[in-house]
């Protein structure tokens, strides 16, 4: 997809930043994959250095993992495929439409995007991710001289507030009977977690300053690059109108009554499962709400298959790079790694500080564990037995092994791969906005884990 780029003169200080930021990881970021294959290796050399485990071991341990999280990569992709298919739909996209409608120039655009990317990614974080980017497009398509690069990465940006929101994957697991910290530290409810007072300063506060922080990231005219709207054509509706002639194969693909039947027994379902349950969001249970929507509002079967056929591209990425990923995280698990680097925060950390310590060592891990799921399986064993040892907040300790992985997305390019994707921009692209986002917000994370 090209772009065209033009230069001038004078930025503001967010503007610099965020120029000095793109210039570095033009020059420095490779693309994701081999920003994976050099995490591998660097996590292979410092096991071998820092534990008592052989380079044989080592070996083993990663070859050991390198499946050994098929499950949780297959739930990961329906999160994302579920999500495009569902805002690909006909309503999601008339909203999409409409919603872009309000922004008029390229300032309100990019505020626009990051309000919708931040709202839609604590409704669900694979929906947000994916709706962000295609609403992004939406925006570029209909505001001249829109920074495209700027859109996306404001579409990304928003995405830093999906683990204070309804789909937060460690929140959910700490909730949840069975899961790994079950037996150490019991379960966490989501009273305690979700819907404690910091956590609703963290996520509105996020929702009310990402973009603002864009909105001030946006270079001058001269410096815009933009893209050409004919390349932003939506994509054809996946809905097929079929001939008087047609066969009952063809009439059975397209039925609308198949599809009200099953939307129907997904519905039936999730409301039993509530109803006896609690309100027992998962990921699982994320993904049929998701699959269930998508089916009712593509209206047919084969309707939502051309749907999801077309949202399974955008998790090429994520299918080739998550076995590197869970060899990596089956190496600092099992020598030991990740409680090396864990500790030495907890080390130097009393009640009151070890929230903030737990967030920045959590997001040290998250080059190497670039998932939340991942991370409540290398940090929750030595994160919340300490916390619970120092008297700490479990709550708050869960809450930032989250948020450290949420924020550190922000440099971490793995789950920018869908939007990118969905845009048809490289990684370089957007992450120098993105790194001056983690930048800006850190003092937010820092006031509510130590102060609220």
């Amino acid at each position: 997809m090209s772009v065209t780029p033009a230069a001038a003169p004078q930025r503001s200080f967010m503007g610099a930043l965020s120029g000095a930021m793109t210039d570095l990881v033009q020059r420095y970021l490779p693309d994701p994959l081999i920003f994976a294959l050099l995490l591998t290796f660097l996590v292979f050399l410092l096991s071998v250095g820092l534990t008592p485990h052989g380079p044989m071991a080592i070996v083993s341990m990663w070859g050991d993992g390198f499946w050994n999280l098929l499950t949780f990569s297959m739930q990961m992709a329906m999160v994302l495929i579920t999500g495009h298919a569902l805002a690909s739909s006909d309503p999601i996209r008339r909203a999409m439409e409409r919603l872009a409608t309000i922004a008029h120039t390229p300032l309100q655009g990019v505020m626009l995007v990051a309000f919708s990317s931040a709202v839609a990614s604590i409704v669900n974080w694979g929906f947000g991710l994916v709706v962000g980017a295609m609403f992004a497009r939406e925006v570029a398509r209909r505001v001249p001289k829109s920074d495209y690069r700027l859109l996306i990465a404001s579409a990304y940006i928003g995405f830093m507030t999906w683990h204070g929101g309804l789909s937060g994957s460690i929140p959910l697991a700490a909730a949840t009977p069975g899961n790994p910290m079950d037996k150490t530290v019991g379960v966490i409810p989501l009273s305690d977690t979700l819907l404690t007072s910091y956590n609703i300063v963290i996520t509105v506060g996020l929702v009310l300053l990402l973009p603002f922080l864009c909105r001030w990231m946006h270079p001058s005219e001269a410096q815009t690059t933009t893209i050409d709207p004919a390349l932003l054509k939506p994509d054809a509706s996946v809905t097929r109108v079929l001939p008087p002639n047609a066969t009952i194969a063809e009439r059975l693909e397209e039925s609308r009554i198949i599809a009200f039947m099953t939307g129907a027994l997904g519905i039936i379902y999730l409301g039993h499962l509530f109803a006896t349950k609690g309100f027992a969001l998962n990921i699982n249970s994320v993904n049929l709400i998701m699959l269930t929507a998508g089916i009712l509002l593509h209206r047919t079967p084969l309707a939502y298959a051309r749907a999801v056929a077309n949202a399974a591209r955008s998790t090429a990425g994520i299918m080739l790079q998550y076995p590197f990923y869970a060899g990596i995280q089956l190496m600092m698990e099992h020598s030991g790694l990740g409680g090396i680097i864990t500790n030495w925060f907890i080390a130097i950390a009393n009640k009151d500080t070890f929230p903030l310590l737990a967030f920045f060592s959590s997001g040290l891990i998250n080059f190497a564990v670039p998932s939340g799921g991942g991370h409540w399986v290398v940090q929750g064993p030595f994160i919340m037995p300490a916390a619970q040892a120092l008297g700490a907040d479990l709550g708050k300790s869960a809450m930032a092994i989250a948020y450290g992985e949420a924020w550190m997305n922000m440099a971490q390019p793995f789950w920018a791969l869908p939007a990118l994707a969905i845009a048809g921009l490289g990684v370089r692209d957007i992450m120098g906005y993105c790194m001056t986002a983690l930048i800006v917000t850190t003092p937010l994370f820092v006031v509510a884990l130590y102060f609220l």
